[in-house]
């Protein structure tokens, strides 16, 4: 069974401050999770962690190359990377004890989603915070 994303755990998800980590946030501007991050900060008011293979540091806040290297507490891991390596950041995201994973438009993995549920994970797939939003009023 495919996964069904909830609007009500979406809305909670998007109106609760929360820190995010958004793996793939990189300082490279034709990337969209650089503009989504500048959008989960300045429309929704979240704690972005940027999370990417060189570990750059995005909009003044501390980057890192893995889940694993994030101090303190996790609550939502937005995915912007391939459908093919998301499954890899779930399992992360798993262990670092995370509450949350958001796989990002076009980003899909049936079986990633399940792990994260069955480890008690909410779980948003193939969407977007700021499409989300404006759809809710936010």
């Amino acid at each position: 069974m495919s996964h069904q994303n909830d609007p009500a755990t979406i809305k909670r998800l998007l109106t609760t401050p929360a820190r995010w980590a958004v793996v793939g946030l990189s300082n490279n501007p034709r990337r969209a999770a650089m503009g989504v991050s500048r959008f989960l900060i300045d429309r929704l008011g979240m704690d972005v962690i940027p999370v990417s293979l060189k570990g750059d540091d995005v909009y003044g806040r501390t980057g890192y190359k893995r889940l694993a290297d994030v101090p303190g507490e996790i609550d939502v891991v937005d995915c912007f990377v391939n459908s093919q390596r998301v499954g890899a950041v779930v399992d992360d995201a798993i262990a670092v004890g995370a509450k949350a994973v958001w796989l990002q438009v076009g980003v899909i993995d049936e079986a990633a989603a399940q792990r994260a549920a069955d480890a008690g994970l909410d779980v948003v797939m193939n969407t977007c915070p700021a499409i989300e939003a404006p759809r809710l009023g936010l």
